[in-house]
């Protein structure tokens, strides 16, 4: 079992023979020089690419919630993920930026991050993405409200289809306090617009 993948180096070997397949169906010679390891890499490419089904978000916190006494807006920002469109297969990437209100504990910073990549790195839609960061801070937290922002590219768009370059999307899932107050919302866009 991989370490950075989650899979046996038999299912690896066996999604690369798919691929092999796949590029001779598309018409080209698999055992062209350039080609000849690409059916391999291309298999440990997506499986690191959809490790987060194989990835437990109790493991990913690892105990970092801890007992905090305030109660003021706690917010990351321009957190970086790579994605693929269910639909497609082809990479979407943006930002995600994370704000919560503290009900009695906080989450270490960086398991935000990771919580992001537990859900960006599976066949995903955007939508469905920030809606599940929100759920999930939410339920491991107990916080007073979550509010997730997400804005991203998607190669759908760009590469094929209406291909468009300009067009990015955002999406934004709430819970809580911030599904209940304009003003909170107010707070954390206009902090996350400022940078500070």
């Amino acid at each position: 079992m991989s370490s950075t993948t989650g899979l046996s180096e038999e299912t690896i070997e066996e999604i690369a023979r798919h691929y092999a397949a796949i590029i001779s169906l598309l018409g080209e010679d698999i055992t062209r020089e350039g080609l000849v390891r690409t059916p391999m890499r291309a298999a440990k490419a997506m499986a690191f690419a959809t490790r987060g089904y194989r990835q437990d978000p109790d493991v990913i916190i690892n105990d970092a919630i801890f007992t905090h006494e305030g109660s003021n807006m706690v917010i990351v920002r321009d957190i970086e993920f790579y994605s693929l469109c269910e639909h497609h297969i082809l990479p979407f990437f943006g930002k995600v930026s994370i704000g919560y209100i503290p009900d009695g504990r906080n989450i270490g910073l960086s398991k935000l991050a990771r919580l992001v990549d537990f859900y960006a790195r599976r066949l995903q839609v955007q939508e469905r993405l920030t809606a599940q960061i929100c759920d999930i801070v939410m339920k491991k937290l107990g916080a007073k409200g979550v509010i997730v922002a997400c804005t991203a590219d998607h190669l759908c768009m760009k590469m094929r289809g209406v291909e468009k370059q300009l067009p990015a999307t955002t999406t934004v899932e709430t819970a809580g306090a911030f599904t209940e107050s304009t003003t909170l919302r107010e707070e954390f866009f206009n902090a996350i617009a400022s940078g500070k």
